[in-house]
């Protein structure tokens, strides 16, 4: 079984990118980073004309469908009937992507599949992540 989902998905870009009106973005969960998302965006979407990845937390998106959440770099809530609006702040800029919920929830359960809410503790290598912190420190 695969410990890695990659979802593509058609962002709606409301602000803060030139040149496109959608973009296509993919969502990716690893379960060996079972607490996060990734998020990237393609070259031409960016102010920087470089891909841009963000990650936050699963947990964010999951309410973020439902709810209005968030209060750092990442916010998310819902829009409507059908959409979820994603904004990832930066000291460039803001960019707003609108993204259909359906393929959010999708994404989010093939995640839980993989690695079931309030399970991700137990894919947690905390050895192997605590020796890694202090492999320069002595």
């Amino acid at each position: 079984m695969s410990i890695v989902i990659e979802q593509a998905v058609e962002a709606r870009l409301v602000a803060a990118a030139p040149r496109m009106a959608s973009i296509p973005a993919r969502l990716a969960y690893d379960a060996r980073d079972p607490f996060a998302v990734r998020m990237s965006f393609p070259a031409p979407a960016t102010l920087e004309g470089v891909e841009v990845c963000w990650t936050f937390a699963r947990e964010l998106l999951t309410s973020g469908v439902t709810e209005a959440v968030g209060a750092g770099d990442v916010r998310v809530r819902p829009y409507g009937y059908d959409r979820t609006v994603l904004e990832f702040h930066a000291p460039e800029g803001t960019a707003i992507v609108h993204i259909r919920t359906g393929e959010l929830e999708r994404f989010l359960s093939d995640s839980a599949a993989l690695v079931p809410a309030g399970e991700e503790y137990l894919h947690v290598d905390m050895d192997g992540d605590l020796a890694e912190l202090l492999r320069d420190a002595f």
